[in-house]
C-alpha cells in the first residue's frame, strides 16, 4: 500500500483484519510485539539519525523480521526495539486508551509555549531557561559551601593535619632518587674499595711499559692518555668513597622510609607536593568560607529575583494565549457534544517551566473519571486547537476514536481529524460512515477464506462502502444517497 499525506481511513466488516493491518504498523514502530515474518515501511521524511549512527535517506526503510527472535532494521542498520521506539517516539504518536500524559501540566505548557508564535516570547522563555540554568548551577554551588560548613571544622582540622605531616617530613622533589642511589653505592663501599685496591697496581707498571714501548719504536703517548684518564676515575671515586665514611647509613634509610611513607599515599614526591599545594589552598578557601557564602547568596538573591521576572512575564503571555486558545477548544467541544473546558492556572515552586502549573477540566466531572472516548475527544479538541507551526506533525494513529458516539458527534471528529490532517498523517479504523467520507485516502479490507486483503477505493467504491456501513449487508439506494452527499460534502 502507498499512502499519500493526509487522512487515511480503513473500513470493513467486523473481523476483517483492520486492527491486525493497523497492529503491523504499530508494531513497526515498536508500539506492539511484531507477529508478521516481515513486515517494511518506506518512510519518505529525513530523520535525525546521526545519534544513532545511521545515514538518513530521502526515503528510509523501516523493517521487521521474525524467525526465532525479532530483529529491527532502519535502512539495513539493525536496531533495538528500544531504540526504534526512541527514533519514532516523538514522531509517531498512538492515540487509543486514557494516557494521560498528554494533558499532564509540563506537556500542556510545553504545547502552550510552543504553539504562541511570537518571536520576542521565543526570546523570552531562551532567556528564562539559560538564566533558570545559571541559577540551579549557583543553587548547587551555594548548597555545597553550606555542606561543607556544617563539616568545616571538622575539615579544616583534617587539612591542618596532613598538610603538618607533609610539612613535617619537607620532601624534595629528585630527593628520594638521590638517597636511593646513595644506599645503593654505601651497599657496594667495601666491594668497590678492595676492587680499586686490586686495579691500582696497574700504575706499578706505567715506567716498564712506555719503557718497552720506546724500544719497539711504539708511540706510547695514547697509553700515558689512557692511564692519566684512569686515575682520574679512581680518584673521584675515591673521593666518593670517603664522602660516604662520614655518612649515617642509619639516618638514609629512615630518610628513605619517610619519603616512601608519602610516595605510598601520593603516588610520587611530586603528587605529595602538589596534594600538599592543594590543601592548602583548600584550607584557604575554608577559611574564607563565610566570605564566599556571603557573595554566592547576593548572586543567587540578585539572579533569582531576575528569573522570577522573566517567570512572571511568562505566566502572563500563557494565560492571555491559554484565554484565547480555550475559546477555539471550546468551540470543537461543542461540536463534538461535549461540556465547556477550563484551562486552570496555578501558581507554583520556581521550576525549568516557570512559576505555572495547570489542570485541565472537563465540564464538572472529575478529569479521572471522563470516559475513554471523552477523553480522546478533548484531546483532539486540544490538537486542533493547537496546531502545528511547522505543518509535519508526523503521524497519528486512531483505532476506532470515534465508536460509541453518534452520527453529529461522528461528523465533528472526522472534521477535526481533517484539519489535524493538514500537519499530521493521520492512519485511522472507522466503522462510521462520516469519518469514512472525510478520508483523503479510503482502504477497504475484507476477509475470504481466511485471507485479509485490503484495497484502496475510489468514485464509486466508496460510495457502496459506505453504504454498506449506513445500512449493512443489504444496501438501500437511500443509504446510497446518503453517501454520494457525505462525499460530497466532504469534497
Amino acid at each position: 500500500m502507498e499512502f499519500r499525506p493526509g487522512l487515511v481511513v480503513f473500513t470493513g466488516p467486523s473481523g476483517a483484519g483492520k486492527s491486525v493491518l493497523l497492529g503491523v504498523i504499530l508494531a513497526l514502530f515498536g508500539y506492539r510485539s511484531v507477529e508478521a515474518k516481515l513486515s517494511e515501511i518506506l518512510i519518505a521524511k529525513k530523520l535525525d539519525l546521526d545519534t544513532y549512527g545511521i545515514e538518513s535517506d530521502e526515503i528510509n526503510v523501516l523493517r521487521a523480521v521474525k524467525k526465532e527472535k525479532v530483529r529491527y532494521f532502519l535502512n539495513t542498520q539493525a536496531l533495538s526495539k528500544r531504540t526504534v521506539q526512541e527514533i519514532f517516539g516523538s514522531y509517531v504518536s498512538y492515540l487509543h486508551q486514557k494516557d494521560q500524559d498528554f494533558f499532564k501540566s509540563e506537556h500542556i505548557l510545553r504545547r502552550i509555549d510552543e504553539a504562541i508564535d511570537d518571536p520576542s516570547y521565543q526570546s523570552l522563555l531562551q532567556d528564562f531557561a539559560q538564566k533558570f540554568r545559571n541559577y540551579n548551577k549557583l543553587q548547587r554551588e551555594l548548597e555545597e559551601l553550606e555542606a561543607k560548613e556544617r563539616n568545616v571544622q571538622e575539615h579544616k582540622e583534617f587539612l591542618e593535619f596532613e598538610i603538618a605531616k607533609i610539612e613535617k617530613i619537607a620532601p624534595k622533589e629528585g630527593e628520594y632518587e638521590e638517597l636511593m642511589q646513595i644506599k645503593k653505592e654505601l651497599s657496594k663501599k667495601e666491594k668497590i674499595t678492595e676492587a680499586l685496591a686490586r686495579a691500582e697496581g696497574i700504575f706499578e707498571y706505567e715506567g716498564a711499559v712506555s719503557e718497552a714501548l720506546e724500544l719497539l719504536g711504539e708511540e706510547s703517548e695514547a697509553f700515558t692518555a689512557a692511564l692519566q684518564e684512569l686515575q682520574e676515575i679512581f680518584a673521584t671515586h675515591r673521593a666518593r668513597l670517603e664522602e660516604l665514611e662520614f655518612v649515617d647509613i642509619e639516618e638514609i634509610l629512615a630518610r628513605i622510609e619517610e619519603l616512601s611513607s608519602l610516595r605510598r599515599k601520593y603516588g610520587s614526591i611530586e603528587q605529595a607536593l602538589e596534594a600538599l599545594q592543594s590543601k592548602k589552598e583548600e584550607l584557604a578557601r575554608l577559611e574564607n568560607l563565610s566570605f564566599e557564602k556571603e557573595k554566592l547568596h547576593k548572586r543567587r538573591s540578585e539572579l533569582h529575583a531576575q528569573v522570577l521576572e522573566l517567570a512572571d512575564q511568562i505566566s502572563q503571555k500563557r494565560r492571555q494565549y491559554a484565554a484565547k486558545l480555550l475559546q477555539q477548544i471550546n468551540e470543537y467541544l461543542a461540536a463534538l457534544k461535549l461540556p465547556e473546558a477550563k484551562i486552570r492556572f496555578f501558581s507554583q515552586e520556581l521550576g525549568i517551566q516557570g512559576i505555572d502549573r495547570v489542570e485541565v477540566q472537563l465540564g464538572d466531572v472529575p478529569f479521572a473519571k471522563i470516559s475513554s472516548g471523552e477523553y480522546n475527544r478533548l484531546r483532539l479538541a486540544f490538537m486542533a486547537a493547537l496546531g502545528n507551526k511547522d505543518q509535519d506533525g508526523g503521524v497519528l494513529i486512531l483505532d476506532e476514536i470515534d465508536a460509541n458516539i453518534s452520527g453529529e458527534e461522528s461528523m465533528a471528529v472526522a472534521k477535526i481529524l481533517k484539519r489535524l490532517a493538514r500537519s499530521y498523517q493521520i492512519f485511522a479504523i472507522s466503522h462510521q460512515a462520516q469519518l469514512a467520507s472525510q478520508a483523503d485516502q479510503h482502504f477497504l479490507v475484507t476477509k475470504e477464506q481466511g485471507k485479509s486483503s485490503v484495497k484502496e477505493l475510489h468514485d464509486n467504491e466508496r460510495v457502496a462502502e459506505i453504504a454498506r456501513i449506513i445500512s449493512g449487508e443489504h444496501i438501500t439506494q437511500e443509504a446510497k444517497e446518503f453517501a454520494k452527499k457525505l462525499l460530497k460534502e466532504q469534497s
